[in-house]
């Protein structure tokens, strides 16, 4: 794995000044689509989510992958708009689902206004991006991003069945991962490749890019809320601990535990009892176990799985850029 060199541009600046014309016609689309002549209420609660200054990093992809494809049409800037729209209204559900006060350091929609406001303009978001998708004549663009959208949802109700489930084991942990954060990078990267009429193979490898890129970005974050600086992630060390979320480290360490230590997690994780030194003494239980090593590795493995499917892309800037987005998401974690 080759390092960035350290001047301060990350990856996905460089994605931005390549793409910096299409995104700007991205915008212009979200902007035009999510105005509603009837509830104003629908672009206030948008705006307020889609100018908060996200990383875009999903659209990126989707014009990235056509790009690299050789497409040189007008429906790659519909699709970018329709993953955004789907992130956004995902979002908009997820901080209604987690009762969160915060989002990208500001207060979320369903703070400012309400959760009644939130949950039925996702769903306006949703209705939206279908209406995009369908403009571009693709039943194959129709049936991934629909099938993504559903993955999404299972993996979010998974979670919440999963949720200080002592029992939730690796697989299930994936499952979850590979729904609520996965599915949608590897559509917003297939979808490139399929409107751009590319090869079979070159598809599929962009579909196990943008999923094994989704899975690598999700085990770091989790490894990130332990070991973490809370200056960068913008995020207090053990707040997975805290809402008791149990990500790949807490597993890993729950299913090495002896007898002891599983009461100490039945306390804590299944009744919620948590008291003062708790969180301490949980970072130590996986450090003793190895749990962070393990998950570490885990990163790198799914990185070299995203790394690898660049090689049936053709040589293009893009494709240096896509492999460099693979070690920053992997360097957060040095």
């Amino acid at each position: 794995m080759h390092h960035l060199p350290q001047t301060g541009s990350k990856p996905q600046d460089h994605l931005s000044e390549h793409l910096s014309v299409k995104m700007a016609k991205v915008n212009a689309l979200i902007k035009s689509r999510m105005a509603s002549k009837h509830a104003p209420r629908i672009p206030e609660v948008t705006a307020h989510l889609v100018d908060s200054g996200g990383k875009r990093l999903r659209p990126m992809l989707t014009l990235a992958a056509a790009e690299l494809c050789g497409y040189d049409g007008i429906f790659d800037v519909h699709l970018a708009a329709t993953v955004e729209f789907i992130h956004t209204a995902t979002l908009l559900h997820d901080d209604v689902v987690d009762e969160s006060a915060q989002r990208r350091g500001r207060p979320t929609a369903n703070l400012l206004w309400d959760n009644k406001s939130s949950v039925l303009v996702g769903d306006y978001l949703f209705a939206r991006s279908f209406q995009l998708m369908v403009e571009t004549g693709s039943i194959e663009v129709l049936d991934i991003l629909a099938d993504a959208s559903a993955q999404i949802a299972e993996g979010e109700v998974l979670q919440l069945t999963a949720a200080q489930n002592l029992a939730t084991d690796e697989a299930t942990y994936l499952q979850v991962v590979r729904g609520k954060t996965a599915a949608l990078f590897a559509a917003a990267t297939k979808v490139g490749g399929v409107i751009a009429q590319a090869p079979k193979l070159q598809i599929e490898a962009l579909y196990t890019y943008g999923d094994a890129l989704g899975v690598t970005f999700q085990i770091v974050d989790d490894l990130l809320d332990f070991q973490g600086d809370p200056t960068v992630t913008g995020k207090n060390i053990g707040d997975d601990f805290r809402e008791r979320k149990l990500t790949l480290p807490m597993i890993k360490a729950i299913e090495a535990a002896d007898q002891t230590q599983r009461a100490f997690w039945h306390r804590t994780i299944r009744n919620g009892q948590q008291e003062k030194g708790d969180l301490e003494h949980a970072i130590a239980l996986m450090a003793a176990h190895g749990a962070f090593e393990s998950a570490r590795s885990d990163a790198q493995a799914y990185g070299m799985i995203a790394r690898s499917a660049l090689h049936y892309m053709p040589e293009h800037p893009l494709r240096e850029i896509l492999g460099d987005l693979i070690d920053y998401v992997l360097n957060r974690l040095h």
